[in-house]
């Protein structure tokens, strides 16, 4: 089914490379994810056993079909559509409306997990793609922070209430928890793609970029660790795009972290994984001083340490879906960050045959490349 979204008609055509970088980032990030989904629930000793001592190179069966996505990829196509509606009403949008249209986008996903496509069949968008109605090991957090939000009003409402007066996102719209979960940070990174092509100062980008990313995983995570991280991702997402190294993305996005309250543990966590991809080559060992990725710092700590690490995204990817943790979740932050930094020709074309939604996938990249 083809994507028939919206976006403001004034735009430029975007340069070659920068729709690369555009689609690599998030189908970089798809194909990290249903590399991890096999293997997501599996001891590191489980993996070797079952994928022999180099572990899960390739596309192995994961719900019912190789190259399957799980609700990491499911959650980045909903945060690009949220995105990409906001944009679509003729005049540049604001941070309110931004995350008000994404938290509708996240009530759309949420409408997929009763798996009846029919039920929506005539709908637009994502939510007309029957492959989405499908239950992908969803996080409880998120299911229950959604329904809570649901529970008090329409989509109308949703919306309504993603504004207020002090600019913040609306109260009811943030998450009525203290969960530091990984389903914060690992949808995020259409937030960067769409604002680094809408924001030339760099030093403003990396502070919208944080903000927005923090205010739409905040919308299911309540703890400081469940959405800094997300902040993060999507200033660094932005910045790789224009091209700065990763380190240098880093370097230039930590002072904002350390300006938010309760940013210890995040910033102790990428201090880490920068530590410790200067030691010397990428291994498991070392990645395993990480955690296992299952909360928000510590997935992101270890993207970083693999993207970092790691001479190339091949390697970077592998690494990253090879431990005994959140495998599909810390994959697809580092295809993210890898696509981003390098690029479609630097993804494995083994790897692109059979991803499931790939055509969705880069519709949705390069209409975010579109909106700038």
């Amino acid at each position: 089914m083809t994507m028939s979204l919206t976006v403001p008609p004034t735009i430029a055509v975007p340069a070659l490379e920068r729709r690369s970088r555009y689609t690599a980032c998030l189908l970089g990030g798809a194909i990290g994810d249903a590399l991890g989904a096999p293997v997501e629930f599996m001891s590191r000793q489980e993996i070797l056993r079952r994928f022999g001592p180099g572990g899960i190179r390739d596309h192995a069966s994961a719900y019912g079909r190789t190259g399957a996505i799980t609700d990491d990829t499911q959650m980045t196509l909903f945060t690009a559509e949220g995105l990409l509606r906001a944009a679509a009403g003729g005049h540049p949008p604001g941070h309110r409306a931004r995350v008000a249209e994404v938290a509708a986008a996240y009530q759309r996903w949420l409408l997929t997990q009763d798996e009846d496509p029919a039920r929506h069949a005539d709908a637009g968008g994502l939510l007309g793609i029957a492959a989405l109605h499908s239950r992908r090991a969803p996080g409880t957090t998120c299911l229950a922070a959604l329904r809570q939000v649901g529970a008090r009003g329409s989509r109308e409402i949703v919306v309504a209430r993603g504004r207020s007066r002090n600019g913040e996102p609306g109260a009811d719209l943030r998450a009525k928890n203290n969960s530091k979960g990984c389903g914060g940070v690992m949808r995020v990174a259409p937030a960067g793609l769409l604002l680094t092509g809408l924001i030339a100062d760099e030093a403003l980008l990396v502070r919208e970029a944080f903000a927005l990313g923090s205010d739409l995983a905040a919308l299911t995570h309540g703890h400081p660790s469940g959405c800094l991280p997300a902040g993060v991702l999507a200033a660094v997402i932005a910045l790789l795009v224009r091209e700065v190294p990763l380190r240098d993305a880093l370097a230039r996005t930590k002072p904002v972290l350390a300006t938010r309250a309760d940013c210890e543990e995040t910033l102790a966590a990428i201090t880490a994984a920068e530590r410790l991809a200067s030691q010397g080559a990428a291994n498991h060992d070392t990645l395993a001083q990480l955690g296992g990725g299952w909360v928000g710092e510590e997935a992101l700590a270890i993207s970083l340490y693999c993207a970092l690490a790691a001479p190339d995204l091949e390697s970077a990817v592998v690494l990253a879906v090879n431990h005994a943790g959140d495998s599909d979740s810390t994959g697809a932050i580092t295809g993210n960050l890898c696509g981003a930094a390098a690029g479609m020709d630097a993804l494995p074309v083994r790897w692109l045959e059979g991803l499931e939604l790939d055509r969705t996938t880069r519709e949705l990249a390069l209409a975010l490349c579109a909106v700038g």
